[in-house]
């Protein structure tokens, strides 16, 4: 499919698609939902402008993919936001700084009736938001599209598990993530970016595993719900995994056992926090220890190698600070999640 008057090996244009492609979305295989949204983003902001930090960042990412050389002629399309999406957004980020500061100071607690109005407002739109994502990856998946999903924080591919339980299809979830996010609510939102999980085993049967990857940072809640839920959830936590190294134990034979949890069908979630904080420092909540880059890409391709069929995925918590370096980590995991999906 690809253009003979496009040069892989030339500079990006200043009016090229992500990556420097030319291609436009009828001519693509992949699409990217980008989703500009981080209303309960409670510690640093700045998720809602990964997308456009990765959009900017990938421009100087060359074409020539190590493991998939002919990865850019499968073609890969950045979808837009709505702009009505975004102004509801914008408009609602004063209104879930109030809550987050009155959970913060107590005040939660004391006038709880005084704010139940204000989370009506953010879960009111929350929901506006996983109607239109949830149709607009039905409107891609019925052109035959593999779709991705870009963040914003790590609420945001609710949507995509409401489509595939619409769809009644049933598969496994592998995240790298530091954080469990199994918490029924945090900071009394229904649909924070720590209850993505929660979310997900609770109200979706046909996710029938969750692998999570690179954990380190939890609260006894979730620790709970995890052991409780241990026929559904493998838990990997940052440390364990770690400590086996150290006694003797390789990644290779780590990530055997972690692919093999999964059945046929594999959904990736990928939380930039999950991986060192060295690559990912503006963050919203960066933890110490995490993946290095490399131990996630080889994750990455074994569980491309293990035959599992890869039916979509996203990229969230990316946050760019006063430089491109997290814009340009993100760039590169997600060109893998292209590579092992395409």
């Amino acid at each position: 499919m690809s253009d003979l008057n496009f040069n892989p090996n030339a500079a990006a244009t200043e009016n090229a698609g992500i990556f420097g492609l030319p291609f436009d979305a009828a001519q693509s295989k992949i699409i990217i939902i980008p989703v500009e949204w981080e209303l309960t983003t409670s510690y640093g902001k700045g998720t809602a402008k990964g997308p456009a930090a990765i959009k900017s960042a990938s421009m100087q990412v060359d074409l020539h993919h190590h493991d998939y050389p002919e990865l850019w002629e499968k073609g890969i399309w950045l979808d837009e936001f709505p702009a009505s999406l975004r102004t509801l957004h914008n408009n609602l980020l004063p209104v879930s700084e109030q809550i987050i500061r009155a959970a913060e100071t107590g005040d939660l607690e004391t006038k709880a009736a005084d704010f139940q109005p204000l989370y009506e407002q953010i879960e009111t739109a929350t929901v506006k938001k996983n109607e239109w994502l949830k149709a607009r990856i039905a409107y891609w998946k019925e052109q035959g599209k593999i779709v991705g999903l870009l963040g914003g924080d790590h609420s945001i591919p609710l949507a995509f598990h409401q489509y595939l339980a619409e769809q009644q299809t049933e598969y496994g979830l592998l995240t790298v993530d530091a954080h469990l996010d199994l918490r029924s609510a945090y900071e009394g939102f229904k649909y924070s970016h720590a209850s993505i999980f929660y979310n997900v085993i609770m109200h979706f049967n046909n996710v029938k595993k969750l692998v999570q990857v690179g954990i380190r940072d939890y609260c006894h809640e979730e620790a709970d719900f995890a052991n409780l839920k241990q026929e559904r959830i493998s838990v990997y936590y940052d440390r364990e995994v770690r400590k086996q190294q150290f006694e003797g134990r390789t990644w290779a034979e780590q990530v055997q056992q972690m692919v093999s949890h999964l059945p046929p069908k594999v959904y990736i979630s990928i939380d930039i926090d999950g991986l060192d904080p060295t690559l990912c420092p503006n963050t919203g909540t960066p933890v110490p220890g995490g993946l290095k880059y490399e131990e996630t890409i080889y994750l990455l391709n074994m569980l491309k190698e293990s035959g599992k069929e890869i039916i979509g995925f996203d990229l969230c918590e990316v946050a760019p600070g006063n430089d491109d370096w997290d814009g340009n980590v993100g760039a590169r995991i997600l060109f893998q999640l292209c590579g092992i999906s395409g």
